[in-house]
């Protein structure tokens, strides 16, 4: 086992009406603010208003950056780290999901530094000497974006999606407030906890030894998003379902669970290939592969960790075969995926074919694949890929 530093300094506002401390924490960085936000669903739902009432009842001068994109763009990072640069920015507040917020960390990054942001992503990997602070305000429960050190941006220009951690990036306060989330939509809260579960399942799914602690504490998260996911698609303004699901988002990846753990994540990095060339929404690309990556990895060395996984998250007989427990326990994920949750089970339904596949596997397999739960070279991307059609 792995000896490692565990260090979140994040503040967290959890809770209903916790909004009313957003002008003073804003307040302890400077005067001027500059608010990013997405597609405009926070006006919708009356965010919008609270949050610039705060903001000019604290005395503090606001500009503005909406129209964020999922799968944020590189595009919108430079318009946001010029704004800092034109207006003096002191914090940076982003209001929205973990698209909002990744942008507005390299937008963060960016307003300090005298290159192009994309040199922080791409081979180049500049040094991150400084940032903004930043304070944000979640909208959806998916990314853990909002109590994490990375950030994940795409370059339609270069067909990359790519993401860096940095201790630089991480929020100095964020608020999180479940009755904000009653807005969306049932397939966005299910991609956001097919998200949720593949974080803990990238760690969980490793040769490194655990500690038996945090592996109860990620089979009790899973079992948190299997109960409560569907009942937040049903019953949109279920407090408890909504706050259970906001909570589990940020402690999936704020890094307490790793224990120390190196191993390389195996789904993201394909997952990212095809929102870069496809843009298709994060968690439904997880949702598709992550059965797959699991079946695929199965084997004889790696089959106790898909025994303890099938027996504790799903409750399953342990005095069945191992190699049954194993078969049953991906079934069962992939039920929860496409039946309870009711995503789109394949890449050709969501108009994916094989054109790109070799494209997509080679860069994937370049981010460290070797090093994962299963090592996978090009070949092997490939053929989870081909399993997902």
């Amino acid at each position: 086992m792995n000896s490692f530093i565990y260090h979140i300094p994040t503040k967290v506002y959890f809770g209903e009406n916790q909004l009313s401390h957003l002008g003073e924490e804003l307040a302890g960085f400077g005067k001027r603010v500059l608010m990013t936000y997405g597609g405009g669903s926070i006006k919708r739902i009356g965010l919008y208003d609270r949050v610039v009432s705060e903001i000019r009842r604290a005395g503090l001068e606001l500009f503005e950056l909406g129209g964020i994109e999922p799968n944020p763009r590189i595009t919108s990072v430079r318009r946001g780290a010029e704004m800092c640069k034109e207006h003096g920015i002191d914090v940076l507040l982003a209001v929205g999901g973990g698209s909002t917020i990744d942008a507005t960390k390299f937008m963060a990054a960016g307003a300090c530094a005298d290159f192009d942001p994309w040199d922080f992503l791409s081979e180049k990997h500049a040094r991150i000497d400084r940032a903004l602070p930043i304070v944000s305000i979640l909208t959806l429960s998916a990314t853990g974006s909002e109590m994490d050190t990375g950030g994940v941006i795409s370059n339609p220009e270069t067909q990359d999606k790519i993401g860096r951690l940095d201790p630089k990036l991480l929020p100095r306060v964020s608020f999180l407030d479940p009755t904000v989330t009653y807005s969306v939509s049932p397939y966005q809260t299910a991609c956001g906890s097919a998200d949720m579960m593949s974080h803990i399942l990238e760690v969980y799914f490793c040769m490194e030894k655990d500690l038996y602690m945090l592996d109860c504490f990620m089979e009790g998260m899973m079992r948190t998003i299997i109960k409560y996911a569907p009942i937040a698609m049903k019953e949109p303004d279920n407090y408890e379902a909504r706050a259970n699901l906001m909570w589990t988002s940020s402690w999936a990846i704020n890094g307490f669970i790793n224990g120390g753990k190196r191993k390389a994540w195996s789904c993201h990095p394909m997952e990212h290939e095809l929102s870069a060339y496809y843009d298709i929404t994060h968690g439904l690309g997880l949702a598709i592969l992550t059965p797959r990556w699991m079946r695929y990895c199965l084997d004889e060395t790696r089959l106790p960790k898909y025994v303890q996984f099938g027996t504790n998250v799903f409750g399953i007989d342990p005095k069945l075969p191992p190699m049954e427990i194993a078969e049953r326990a991906i079934d069962m994920l992939a039920d929860f995926f496409f039946n309870t949750l009711g995503l789109s089970s394949t890449l050709t339904d969501i108009g994916i074919d094989d054109q790109k596949l070799r494209l997509m596997a080679e860069k994937a397999a370049g981010g460290g694949l070797q090093h994962a739960f299963k090592p996978l070279d090009a070949d092997d991307v490939e053929n989870i890929y081909k399993m997902c059609l």
